[in-house]
């Protein structure tokens, strides 16, 4: 019995089954380069950006503004490249940022629960009309008689849309558990460079004797040739 025979005895079910199957599959692959793209370059810009940080307001700014393309970079570009935000001003735009780019990175998460939810409850769906089907051909004075093997054969054949239903949601649920716990290590970055990066600013926000504070931006001479 190849493939496609036995998706055809595993009944109208295997239909839908089968369209969250590319669903399932076209938001894995999406998923899989959407993360590809970003684990491989995270670590090194938040550290370029905080090392710059600490000696040029400027060339930090610089750094974050090039790496648009990954959301750290636009993370912490979010507040470098403000003009000369009060320390509140710039942890609000660290906070705003991070919740929109944590939202991107967990696209298509509902999607893939849906998928999860459903898959196996169209499969027992499937083989409940399909027992339905091969019970209903069994009389009382069959019972014993070979009259009941094509009810056998049918009620194997009825299981073949839980299984299938299974295995999408099996392999659905793998891969929306991996994703989860990428975003878990996204979140711990994303909290600690935005901390670091406020730590430094604050710090250099600090009143000295030559400044009042609050009234002049930290590196002011810097930020006014970045702006």
């Amino acid at each position: 019995m190849n493939v496609f025979e036995l998706f055809a005895r595993g009944g109208p079910a295997m239909w839908p089954l089968l369209l969250l199957s590319f669903l399932s599959l076209s938001t894995i692959i999406e998923r899989v380069w959407f993360w590809s793209k970003i684990l491989t370059r995270e670590r090194e810009v938040a550290g370029r950006v905080l090392e710059a940080a600490r000696r040029d307001w400027g060339a930090a700014a610089e750094i974050a503004r090039k790496s648009n393309d990954q959301p750290i970079g636009r993370f912490l570009y979010s507040a470098l490249g403000l003009e000369y935000p009060d320390p509140e001003v710039f942890q609000l735009a660290l906070q705003a940022s991070a919740d929109e780019e944590l939202a991107a990175m967990r696209r298509g998460d509902k999607l893939l629960e849906a998928i999860i939810a459903i898959s196996p409850l169209l499969g027992l769906l499937g083989t409940v009309l399909g027992l339905i089907s091969s019970l209903s051909s069994i009389r009382l004075g069959d019972l014993g008689t070979d009259a009941t093997t094509g009810v056998t054969l049918g009620i194997s054949e009825a299981l073949i849309s839980t299984a299938f239903g299974l295995i999408v949601a099996i392999t659905t649920l793998a891969f929306y558990r991996l994703f989860n716990g990428l975003i878990s290590g996204q979140v711990k970055i994303f909290r600690q460079s935005g901390n670091d990066l406020e730590l430094i600013y604050r710090k250099s926000w600090m009143p000295r004797p030559d400044r009042p504070a609050i009234q002049d931006p930290p590196n002011r001479t810097v930020l006014e040739g970045n702006g």
